[in-house]
């Protein structure tokens, strides 16, 4: 596959969406069988992301669990039919271990946790082993009922301390520096404004010198703050600007789902930098 022309001029690199899920809170159900969620990242990559992030258990609030056979069922063949058919670096997006050793032995090369590597007894060994990159996510909770009633002290320390805490039990554990992601879990157990503060402070999560990742593409605080975006698909604007405070504040990635239109937001954004510099 011929590298898009997007792609090499971008100075934030946008990870693609693949849910193979039944119940995603953004488009669950539209690609849950193996062949149409290897095509949907396929035209992922055709539209203009650097990576592409294939999940089987959803995450979004009220979501229950999946069992580890079930998830691993709904994975594995995507990320097999993808590295079959691309070189696009290909994240696994789980809790569980288990998953992120067979998806790495299937062709992923990152694993993307929102426990932050605590889905499991031997989950900072199994990260350390597979040593490959690995994103750390703050979440209040879990899914089922981090949205109940979210409630912090001080929401950009606590979960800036929180991470930091995290990447250091990574790093004991032998997981390189270089492979320690982090991600503020914008809508995981946050409320309207605990998201507006987290993102206003991610110049701060930067500063640490690990990579950030955000993700906030179509999620429900964007409807807070527009009322007549009640469905995920109307929040496109909303994700845009997102995705460019980001940009403006050092993310190293941002994980969306409208890949085409943030892949152009930031081709323009570094352009503007980069004359910005002349």
């Amino acid at each position: 596959m011929g590298e898009n022309a997007i792609n090499s001029k971008k100075s934030v690199a946008v990870m693609g969406i693949v849910n193979v899920t039944p119940d995603s809170f953004s488009d669950g159900g539209r690609h849950s069988d193996a062949e149409a969620a290897v095509a949907h990242g396929l035209r992922l990559l055709e539209a203009g992301a650097d990576m592409l992030d294939i999940g089987g258990e959803s995450t979004r609030p009220g979501a229950a669990p999946v069992s580890e056979a079930e998830e691993l069922a709904r994975v594995i063949p995507v990320i097999a039919g993808l590295r079959a058919r691309c070189d696009a670096p290909l994240s696994i997006d789980t809790m569980k271990p288990a998953v992120a050793r067979a998806a790495v032995a299937a062709g992923a090369g990152i694993w993307n946790d929102v426990s932050a590597l605590r889905g499991g007894p031997d989950a900072l060994e199994v990260a350390a082993g597979l040593a490959c990159p690995v994103v750390l996510m703050h979440m209040q909770g879990d899914p089922r009922t981090m949205q109940s009633a979210p409630h912090y002290r001080d929401v950009v320390e606590e979960v800036e301390s929180f991470l930091l805490a995290r990447a250091e039990a990574a790093l004991e554990a032998g997981v390189e520096r270089g492979a320690i992601w982090l991600d503020p879990g914008i809508g995981f157990g946050k409320t309207t404004e605990h998201n507006l503060a987290l993102l206003a402070a991610l110049p701060r999560l930067v500063a640490h010198g690990y990579p950030v990742l955000l993700g906030a593409s179509r999620k429900r605080f964007i409807s807070a703050l527009d009322p007549a975006a009640q469905t995920p698909d109307a929040r496109l604007g909303g994700s845009i600007a997102v995705a460019l405070a980001g940009a403006a504040a050092g993310v190293a990635a941002v994980r969306v789902h409208d890949v085409r239109e943030t892949a152009q937001a930031m081709l323009v954004q570094a352009a503007v930098a980069s004359a910005r510099e002349r």
